[in-house]
């Protein structure tokens, strides 16, 4: 159940933002404002559907399996029709505004239950760090085969540059557009186009797959997330209560910064391979190399944060991206170096991926310690910690893209002005290592260690 989100999440992150200025020929602005907003709805929708599901009454299929089934089939359709070129000259903003917030909207509905599910199938810390370790390899798997499937598809077309040394001589990009669109015929663009509804077409059919394979294999207990003195609280009181955890606002506040690094990483590597570092063949390949990477060392964080805790984890592995980052641009462009540097960098993406979802479900049992009359705000939990992330990275992928449009983006372009490049450098080196300096520091602050969770476990045994 995890790979869904993965595999879709990473097809638009890695290559919605080249889709929209080089294939659909969205203009830096307007793409921008696309990102920015669909971002920033699916951050809303996240406690929105928290909401909702807290709500929601049993089931004899549960109280989360309902969302994931009925939200599956609208999922597949928006997600085919946000890679789309519609046949109308006014309006394609709005049809990819449009589609992509829809999508993010049902796809939360999806993985908001999904998350929380963790809260719902044991009881033991260590069988729900265990699993939390099988979905994250699933969900990193997810995250390859999304970079494959686009990638491979769209990699073995070749799209149609322009070279034309005029367009960098223009400062404002709607003009440089208007210009292409004059003297280009957009049908040298029908294969790259029929490419990209391929790969969504396969990728959605492995959304099916997946969601089918959930709903089948796994069944939710009712009595794993409650404690023998439990008593209904209103969703607003609970609110109140989580929002006023501190260890909850500090594991949130440092993966806030985590995730804006990586997705700042994320949203601006294919324009930086292809223009930066001139592998505008090769940029899908070594996306693949950075998420092999770090699906095969998962299991490898899951064994170290076992050895020597969480916290040690998090300091050594987001850490370790920091001296790939400012490689990949203090080194001259070279195949060889930016391979070894893309699978080093996707050690950090692992330790990235699983901790934040490792560390969650034990800020959740400290909560229901301190309030043990209160129950049934996992959901409130799991969506507000991606609804910090997902907004602010919303923020950070519209100013991203922003910035390109203002250092003067040529749309399909060979090569780029030198203020385009300097701004790609800036987006996947310094911006995220002083983001990830950032969050290192405010770990520091985070107070369940080792001993705090083994006091917790034993207190939660004696209260059930």
């Amino acid at each position: 159940g995890g790979a869904p989100y993965q595999i879709t999440g990473c097809a638009l992150g890695f290559f919605l933002q080249i889709y929209l200025l080089d294939v659909a020929q969205v203009d830096a602005f307007y793409a921008s404002i696309i990102l920015f907003a669909g971002r920033v709805w699916d951050a809303i929708t996240d406690p929105m559907v928290g909401f909702f599901i807290s709500k929601t009454s049993w089931t004899r299929f549960g109280r989360l399996m309902p969302w994931i089934l009925f939200s599956t089939p609208f999922a597949i359709i928006s997600y085919f029709l946000i890679w789309f070129v519609p046949d109308i000259s006014t309006g394609q903003v709005m049809w990819y505004l449009v589609f992509y917030c829809a999508f993010q909207t049902l796809v939360t509905c999806f993985h908001v239950p999904y998350s929380a599910l963790t809260m719902f199938i044991s009881r033991e810390q260590s069988e729900r760090d265990s699993a939390t370790a099988y979905r994250m390899t699933v969900e990193v798997l997810g995250t390859v085969l999304g970079t494959a499937i686009q990638g491979q598809i769209v990699g073995k077309v070749d799209t149609p540059c322009i070279e034309s040394p005029f367009f960098f001589g223009l400062t404002n990009s709607s003009v440089a557009m208007e210009e292409l669109n004059m003297t280009h015929d957009t049908e040298s663009l029908t294969d790259t186009r029929n490419a990209y509804m391929i790969a969504a077409g396969v990728i959605g059919g492995l959304y099916v797959l997946c969601a089918l394979i959930l709903l089948l294999g796994v069944r939710e207990k009712r009595e794993s997330s409650e404690l023998q003195s439990d008593e209904p609280v209103s969703f607003f009181q609970g609110l109140k209560l989580v929002m006023n955890h501190g260890p909850y606002i500090k594991l949130i506040a440092g993966f806030l910064f985590t995730s804006l690094a990586f997705m700042l990483l994320e949203g601006n590597f294919a324009l930086f391979c292809t223009y930066t570092l001139g592998f505008r063949n090769e940029f899908q390949n070594i996306l693949l190399a950075i998420m092999l990477s770090a699906t095969l060392t998962i299991p490898f964080w899951q064994w170290f944060l076992t050895r020597f805790g969480k916290k040690t984890a998090v300091y050594v592995g987001i850490s370790s991206a920091i001296p790939f980052l400012i490689a990949v641009v203090v080194l001259d462009s070279n195949l060889i170096v930016t391979y070894v540097v893309a699978v080093a960098a996707g050690i950090s993406v692992a330790a990235a991926f699983l901790l934040p979802w490792s560390m969650l479900p034990d800020v959740v049992d400290d909560f229901k310690l301190q309030h043990p009359s209160s129950h049934g705000h996992e959901a409130i939990f799991f969506s507000f910690y991606v609804f910090f992330t997902k907004f602010t990275a919303g923020v950070s992928l519209g100013i991203s893209t922003l910035s390109l449009d203002f250092a003067g983006y040529q749309t399909r372009g060979c090569s780029q002005p030198g203020q385009v490049n300097f701004t790609l450098k800036m987006l996947v080196s310094a911006v995220p290592v002083g983001l990830i300096l950032l969050s290192l520091l405010l770990f520091k602050l985070y107070p369940i260690d080792e001993e705090k969770r083994r006091k917790n476990k034993k207190a939660l045994q004696d209260l059930r």
